[in-house]
């Protein structure tokens, strides 16, 4: 009896063993199969956005309500640069931007008031051309009333020569009776008529000659005047030109208004986001320069997990896949997840390329490492009190 006893015992350790072994063995396959089609790692780490916060102007910081490793919520003041150069350029460039515009206002009053002028200019300007005209005849006129007067005198004088002449001739031979009293009467009164008309002529030539000088001055006086009349049209038409380049004028000081109020608007920085402040290292009193970052700022409204899964678990995973995500930190934790994009290239350990040739090394490791690429996975329900950039965590692609 006691053999047989032993021996079923026997039995029954071995048909415990056996079952316990299959078990183990269906527990084995299960995982095996499990991680096969949910892959699983705990290459992980939280990742979030961020951005440098840094001034636009440049100034010294009079208040700096941020504090490193504090939370701040969309519109929270950050910290202010002192405005007073800023309102002063401001002021400044609006008190240009109203004296340009009193000016346009002055010009076009005074356009209003050279309309008539500028009509005015330019029917003198006409009728001083048209006086230069008739007064340039009039010096033709003049000149050709000269020409004939020289021609009568110098005809008058010739017939006085001959006068002259033709008495002293007859004048011996009266003496002599060749010739009688009467003839020399007759070649004396001849003498003393072509004597009258000489100096007639002598006179109308003189009078032709100062008909032609005022008849010159009347010329150039219409062209004076005509210099005269196009001056006064161009200055009234000055005034219109002025009008054109003071409108020209206000794009560039309405840009300058509008780039004094944003800088002015600049010196206070808010928050763009909800977020959290860290690596803040300044104080009030420091001296900000535009594009200096003065702390980082993460943006906490979007979590997500950069998960590195072997190559062989990548065929498993797919956009829009359920993952599971735990904080190493707080592992009891479980957060949704959805995989938004796996990537397609990491940096090889071999195969470089060298001179545009591929260097392969020529050694192989016995142990070869499976490439893990990265896996973004999106945080659907995170905590922003336990979420950190950096932080390590577990994913399970369901």
């Amino acid at each position: 009896m006691t053999i047989d006893n032993d021996l079923q015992k026997a039995r029954g350790g071995r048909t415990i063993r056996n079952t316990v072994m299959g078990l183990a063995a269906i527990a084995l396959l299960v995982v095996i199969f499990d991680s096969g089609t949910h892959p699983r790692t705990d290459d992980a780490s939280v990742r979030a956005n961020f951005i440098a916060m840094a001034p636009e102007v440049g100034g010294r910081v009079i208040s700096l309500p941020a504090h490193d490793n504090a939370r701040v919520h969309k519109g929270d003041l950050l910290f202010e640069i002192d405005p007073r150069d800023y309102a002063y350029a401001l002021q400044q460039a609006v008190a240009d931007q109203d004296n340009l515009e009193q000016r346009i206002i002055d010009t076009r009053r005074k356009i209003a008031a050279e309309n008539n002028a500028v009509d005015a200019a330019h029917a003198a300007v006409r009728t001083s051309m048209t006086g230069v005209k008739t007064a340039g005849s009039g010096v033709d006129l003049a000149r050709a009333g000269v020409a004939r007067a020289r021609a009568t005198a110098d005809a008058t004088k010739a017939r006085l020569t001959y006068s002259i002449s033709d008495l002293h001739r007859l004048e011996p031979l009266l003496a002599k009776q060749y010739v009688t009293v009467d003839q020399v009467d007759q070649a004396t009164t001849a003498m003393h008529e072509a004597q009258g008309q000489y100096d007639q002529a002598e006179a109308a030539l003189l009078e032709a000659q100062a008909t032609e000088t005022q008849a010159e001055l009347r010329e150039s006086q219409a062209g004076d005047e005509t210099i005269v009349s196009k001056a006064k049209l161009g200055q009234a038409m000055h005034v219109v030109d002025t009008l054109d380049i003071l409108e020209s004028q206000r794009a560039a000081l309405a840009a300058r208004v509008d780039k004094a109020r944003l800088d002015l608007q600049r010196c206070r920085v808010v928050a763009p986001f909800d977020g959290y402040v860290t690596e803040l290292n300044i104080s009030e009193g420091a001296y900000a320069h535009p594009g200096t970052p003065m702390f980082t700022l993460i943006d906490d409204r979007r979590w997500w997990v950069i998960a590195n899964y072997r190559e062989g678990k990548m065929r498993y995973i797919h956009a829009g896949d359920r993952v599971d995500v735990y904080l190493m930190g707080h592992p009891e934790r479980h957060f949704d997840g959805v995989v938004e994009s796996a990537g397609y290239g990491v940096f090889p350990e071999d195969g470089n390329v060298a001179d545009g040739l591929p260097n392969i090394e020529r050694t192989l490791n016995w142990v070869h490492l499976s490439t893990r690429f990265p896996v973004r996975v999106l945080v659907k329900d995170p905590d922003p009190s336990l979420f950190r950039i950096g932080a390590t965590a577990v994913t399970i692609v369901r």
